[in-house]
C-alpha cells in the first residue's frame, strides 16, 4: 500500500513539473518570459534595418555585419553618443519593421527614386548605376545582345523596378526575366548557364565578381541599364531624427570622414559613386 501511495505521489509531482514547464513555455511564447534578448529602442539607441546580403553596403563577414552604409551609421552613432545596432531584416517586411518602430531607418543601398513620397529621406549620398553582368566568354557585349536570353535579378530590386518600368522595352526582348532571392543564387545560375545575364547594382556586381573564385569569368557590360540615388529612409514624417542624422552626415562630409570610409570600398566603386557636397 505504501508503495502504491508513493508511486501516485511521484506521478502527481511529475505532472506538476510538466504543467509548470508548459506554462512557462506558453508564458514565454506570449511575451512574458525573460529568456528572449531584445534590444530596447529608446532615444539612445539607433537601430539600422538592412539587407544582410547587399554588399558592399551591408553584408555579413564571418560573424560580423559590415559594409559602407553600416560604417557610416556607426560613425553617426558615435558622434551622437547613441548605441549602434545593425538589424538584418527581411527586405519584403522592411516597411512593417519601420512602421512598428522595430528599426529607426532603412540604410542599405536604399533607392530614393520611385519611393520619394513613401519615406522621409536624407539627402542622396550615392549615385548608383544598374548594370548587366555576363560571362566573359558569352559573346554578349551590349544590351542588344541580351535579346532572346534569360536574365535574372533580385526580387524587389532597383534593377527589377527599372526593367518593369522605364526600361520595359528592354525586358520585353528577353526570353524570360527571372526573380531570385539573392545575387549569390543569380551568380551560381550565371556560372551554370541557367541564365545568361544578371541585372544588378554596379557596387554589388563588383563585389560579387571580386569575391568570386573565378573573377575573370565575368564582365560588366559598359552600357548601364539605368542610374539611381541612394538615401537613408526614415518613417514618413520622422523629420526630427532625419534632421539629426543629416546634420551629422554633413559634418562627416565636411571633415572628410565619408570620403575616407568610401576609400575602404574602392574596389567596389564606392568613391566614384559618392555625391559630394
Amino acid at each position: 500500500m505504501n508503495k502504491k501511495i508513493g508511486f501516485i505521489l511521484a506521478l502527481i509531482v511529475i505532472a506538476f513539473v510538466v504543467m509548470g514547464t508548459a506554462s512557462a513555455g506558453l508564458f514565454d511564447f506570449l511575451g512574458g518570459g525573460n529568456n528572449a534578448t531584445k534590444v530596447t529602442n529608446d532615444n539612445n539607441t539607433f537601430i539600422v534595418g538592412f539587407d544582410a546580403e547587399f554588399p558592399p553596403y551591408g553584408f555579413k563577414n564571418g560573424s560580423e555585419y559590415v559594409g559602407f552604409d553600416l560604417d557610416l551609421a556607426k560613425e553617426v552613432c558615435k558622434r551622437n553618443n547613441w548605441t549602434y545596432v545593425a538589424q538584418p531584416i527581411d527586405w519584403d517586411a522592411k516597411d512593417a519593421e519601420l512602421d512598428s518602430g522595430s528599426i529607426d531607418c532603412i540604410w542599405n543601398g536604399f533607392t530614393i527614386n520611385g519611393r520619394e513620397n513613401n519615406y522621409t529621406w536624407s539627402e542622396p549620398y550615392i549615385d548608383n548605376k544598374q548594370v548587366f553582368v555576363v560571362k566573359a566568354d558569352s559573346n554578349i557585349s551590349s544590351i542588344a545582345d541580351l535579346s532572346g536570353k534569360v536574365v535574372e535579378t533580385q526580387k524587389d530590386s532597383s534593377a527589377l523596378a527599372s526593367l518593369e518600368g522605364d526600361n520595359k522595352t528592354i525586358k520585353d526582348t528577353f526570353t524570360n526575366l527571372v526573380q531570385v532571392a539573392d545575387y549569390n543564387t543569380a551568380f551560381m545560375d550565371l556560372q551554370s548557364g541557367a541564365c545568361q545575364a544578371v541585372a544588378m547594382d554596379i557596387g554589388v556586381a563588383q563585389y560579387q565578381i571580386n569575391s568570386s573564385n573565378s573573377s575573370s569569368s565575368f564582365i560588366i557590360l559598359d552600357q548601364p541599364l539605368s542610374s539611381e540615388q541612394y538615401g537613408v529612409g526614415f518613417k514618413l514624417n520622422n523629420t526630427q531624427l532625419r534632421n539629426q542624422v543629416q546634420a551629422t552626415l554633413d559634418e562627416m562630409y565636411a571633415d572628410g570622414t565619408i570620403q575616407a570610409i568610401a576609400a575602404n570600398y574602392s574596389s567596389y566603386g564606392v568613391p566614384g559613386s559618392l555625391i559630394l557636397k
